[in-house]
């Protein structure tokens, strides 16, 4: 999306995106036995329905990638998210990936 930035917002553990310069959410984690456990994601209300979480979970989950971390999807977003986005389901610890897939329904 055109204007958007994710990037890592340590002082709140947290992924922060921002739109054109503007702060729109978090994806709120935590580092849990090596594993990045995300535990709630926020968009704010004016920038709600237009794709932003999205972005915001592509981000985040991207950066974990590069890291060549797992993640615990805590979050019922984050996890819907990936259960819909199965390229990204290898990013899952192993023993949270049938949850994330029964999501997809």
């Amino acid at each position: 999306m055109q204007g958007t930035e994710v990037h890592d917002d340590a002082e709140r553990s947290a992924y922060e995106i921002t739109v054109d310069g503007v702060h729109a959410g978090h994806a709120f984690r935590e580092l849990r036995d090596g594993r990045t456990v995300f535990t709630h994601t926020e968009i704010d209300d004016a920038f709600g329905g237009r794709g932003i979480g999205g972005e915001l979970a592509r981000g985040a989950l991207d950066d974990v990638r590069a890291q060549g971390g797992l993640v615990v999807p805590e979050c019922d977003f984050l996890a819907g998210w990936i259960a819909r986005h199965p390229d990204y389901l290898d990013l899952v610890d192993p023993a949270d990936r049938d949850r994330v897939r029964a999501l997809a329904g």
